[in-house]
């Protein structure tokens, strides 16, 4: 018999991060985003709660679990936040170049000291080399950052990673999207690098867990869009009768919450294959895809089916959709995963085709 309940731990992992969003989120949504960050409060909690150092080893003082855990923590804190659960996150998607091309040293060195200040760090995924590196410095411009205060940059490429410490100015912009994590134009002149690392396979699988991470968010922002327009749907009433018995949009409402469905499975299988150690670049990348891409069919037809009120800051609606919009520029955005799914998957097929092709031959 299969068993496809979560072990107790992370259930309870799963509870915890969805009563610290209900808590501590839901209801300062906007305030955090005048505020270009969540409330102290929140972030206390985060901490205390043990969040911070979900991922970090159990040699160095972290919970030492894994992308499955982190896939489960990101969904619940972005079902009420986005933009706050990017900026509760001291080191967040950084620590994967850190750990699969520094190692330990490099998180002993660099992360452990953020996380016991209480600082910040940001990860910038930089494929088509917009930063020259040359003779140990960056220069270059990064155009949109989803951080805000950070100390430390670290820059991920194909080949491998860099650690920057100062040499770089931040320019705070406005944004749609995000707001609570505070958004930056980044310009480098000659910053010096703090370390860095070469590896392509280690920084394919650093990309990866990037990938994941921001799914995991994209996946919280739809579920809630999905969850608040059904609920919605069901208590409006139109022509005698709630809007959500109209045929039409009853259909669309299952279509959106098979989309949720079906890109929490996929984040999952993807998670449970880098927990497992097995080869997870492409499963990956297919999930961040499909959360990118779902995410925008379901947070605009979550603001339709409001109508007109689904528009207003009156309503949560508004904001996943520009949040879920937002997430999708990361980690490299859709196209790059798109491209690395598809590459991956022609290099999979391509022994099968020509042993078919031998065969019939």
């Amino acid at each position: 018999m299969l068993d496809f309940d979560l072990p107790e731990e992370l259930e309870l992992l799963r509870e915890t991060a969805r009563e610290l969003a209900r808590a501590r989120l839901r209801d300062g949504e906007r305030a955090a985003e005048a505020a270009r960050a969540p409330s102290e409060a929140a972030r206390a909690a985060f901490r205390s709660i043990g969040l911070a150092g979900l991922e970090l080893p159990e040699a160095l003082g972290g919970a030492g679990l894994g992308a499955l855990a982190r896939a489960l923590v990101s969904e619940e804190l972005a079902a009420a936040d986005p933009g706050a659960a990017l900026a509760l996150d001291p080191v967040g998607a950084a620590l994967y170049p850190l750990a699969d091309l520094g190692g330990e040293r490099a998180l002993r060195e660099l992360a452990l000291p953020i996380l016991e200040r209480g600082g910040r760090a940001a990860l910038a995924v930089d494929l088509e080399g917009a930063l020259r590196i040359e003779a140990g410095r960056a220069s270059g411009a990064l155009p949109w950052l989803a951080s805000e205060g950070f100390e430390l940059l670290v820059v991920l490429g194909r080949e491998g990673a860099w650690a920057i410490r100062e040499g770089f100015a931040c320019q705070p912009l406005r944004g749609a999207g995000l707001r609570a994590a505070g958004a930056v134009a980044v310009r480098l002149e000659a910053a010096p690098l703090v370390a860095s690392w070469q590896g392509a396979a280690a920084a394919a699988r650093a990309l990866a867990r990037a990938r994941l991470y921001v799914a995991g968010l994209l996946l919280g922002a739809m579920r809630a869009a999905s969850d608040f327009a059904r609920e919605y749907a069901q208590q409006r009433v139109a022509f005698g009768r709630p809007i959500a018995h109209h045929q039409a949009l009853a259909f669309l409402l299952v279509d959106m919450f098979a989309a949720v469905e079906g890109t929490r499975a996929l984040v999952h299988e993807a998670a449970w294959r880098l927990d497992a150690g097995e080869e997870a670049c492409e499963a990956c990348a297919a999930a961040f895809l499909e959360a990118a891409e779902q995410a925008m069919f379901v947070t605009p037809n979550g603001v339709q089916v409001l109508g007109g009120h689904g528009f207003m800051q009156d309503y949560p609606l508004e904001k996943w959709m520009r949040e879920a919009r937002a997430l999708g520029l990361l980690a490299g955005g859709p196209d790059a995963a798109r491209e690395d799914a598809g590459r991956a998957l022609a290099g999979a097929a391509t022994p099968v085709a020509l042993t078919v092709a031998a065969e019939a031959g």
